[in-house]
């Protein structure tokens, strides 16, 4: 899995550390080994931009998901590659989607929710991922399903990285 992040604002939030949860998050969900994923980090003006053009609500949010079309429609996402009929596997890379995280509504969300920001960072790639392979949040079962995998796979990470310690 290749992840590239991209940080365009001002803040530090450790790329390297961000790629590695997200490339743990995919491998857990079995998403296909080629998918590429990108992670763009922004300001407050084009996060405030990009929320207003695509989801119509003014202001910043913390986390944009866009997922791609051309993954979700092959049901590579999910799919452990043992699963795959070699008649349909393919060795080009899929392009999985694009987050967008915006660490100034990050920091302030952390503060307010009592923990630091790298924490509110990594819950915020994980639903992003979460989003582009196709969970919500609309309906409150779907909140229940998709939060619930949210908090399992961070404690699956944080489990990994205290082993690693």
């Amino acid at each position: 899995m290749s992840v590239e992040i991209s940080n365009e604002s001002t803040v530090p939030v450790g790329e390297a550390k961000l790629s590695a949860l997200a490339s743990f998050v995919m491998g857990e969900l079995k998403v296909h080994p080629l998918a590429e994923l990108s992670v763009l980090i922004v300001d407050v003006e084009h996060m405030s931009s990009l929320n207003e053009r695509w989801m119509g609500e003014e202001g910043p949010t913390d986390v944009l998901a866009f997922p791609m079309d051309e993954l979700s429609t092959e049901g590579r996402p999910g799919v452990a590659p043992a699963d795959i009929d070699d008649d349909e596997e393919d060795d080009d890379p899929k392009l999985l989607g694009d987050i967008v995280l915006c660490p100034a509504v990050a920091i302030s969300q952390a503060s307010a929710a009592g923990h630091s920001f790298e924490d509110e960072l990594h819950m915020l790639t994980t639903h992003g991922i979460l989003h582009l392979l196709g969970y919500d949040h609309m309906e409150p079962d779907d909140e229940r399903e998709m939060f619930g995998l949210q908090s399992e796979l961070l404690g699956k990470w944080r489990a990994a990285l205290a082993e690693q310690s």
